[in-house]
């Protein structure tokens, strides 16, 4: 495994974004673990989410893209952070852009906020996860909408690697089956897994002999078959 993502993966953890225990999802599954992109609220922490993004926009897609699409709301804190950090690591401007969830009649107009995307751009969208794709159904069209728009893919920071609730495969498989561009993740739970089994994280273990075997027992049942 790579070093930044092993660094990531403990990054979650002691800034309480990574969670274990019992949780219900809003799909309604009971999960071991859970994840909130909304627990990152520091400068510092910012900062350091949109490097291991861009460490992992570069490793997956390299330099051929120009914006970075994040849908609202979470979307928009990741596309400004990762667009710094992509210019400070690799020299490479890069415009961040969102879409409003009510279009704008005054002032700056229209659906979009930040870089307006225009004929020939170059674009990945990055999330904090996905589970279900309803904001890349919301914000697909309107991406295309601009124009003669590449989508270079997507990027997620964890792939839970969990079936959907109507077929047999993984969130990010349906998103690449149905709109055709590759999707990525900063890690996987198979990723967290093998760095914090028996392991100590921060002083502590993590995911103990308990903890794995609900694990396994989630996945045994909702898992990607």
């Amino acid at each position: 495994m790579e070093s930044y993502k092993q660094e990531f993966i403990e990054f979650m953890v002691e800034c309480d974004v990574l969670k274990f225990g019992d949780f219900t999802l809003k799909s309604g599954r009971k999960s071991p673990f859970f994840m909130n992109a909304g627990a990152y609220i520091t400068g510092i922490q910012l900062k350091k989410l949109g490097q291991y993004y861009a460490k992992a926009i570069h490793e997956n897609f390299g330099d051929d893209f120009d914006v970075l699409f994040g849908p609202a709301y979470k979307g928009i804190p990741l596309s400004v952070a990762t667009s710094i950090a992509y210019s400070e690591l690799y020299g490479k401007e890069i415009r961040y852009c969102s879409n409003r969830k009510e279009f704008k009649d005054h002032g700056d107009t229209g659906i979009l906020l930040g870089y307006k995307i225009k004929d020939g751009d170059r674009v990945i969208i990055i999330e904090d996860v996905t589970t279900s794709g309803k904001s890349i159904e919301e914000t697909f069209p309107i991406i295309k909408a601009q124009g003669n728009v590449e989508i270079k893919g997507l990027i997620v920071s964890l792939n839970r690697m969990e079936r959907s609730l109507s077929t047999n495969s993984g969130a990010l498989e349906e998103l690449h089956s149905k709109y055709g561009f590759p999707v990525n993740a900063i890690v996987s739970m198979e990723d967290v897994v093998e760095c914090l089994y028996n392991k100590e994280c921060k002083g502590r273990v993590i995911i103990d002999d308990n903890l794995k075997e609900a694990i396994d027992a989630y996945y045994k049942e909702y898992g990607i078959r």
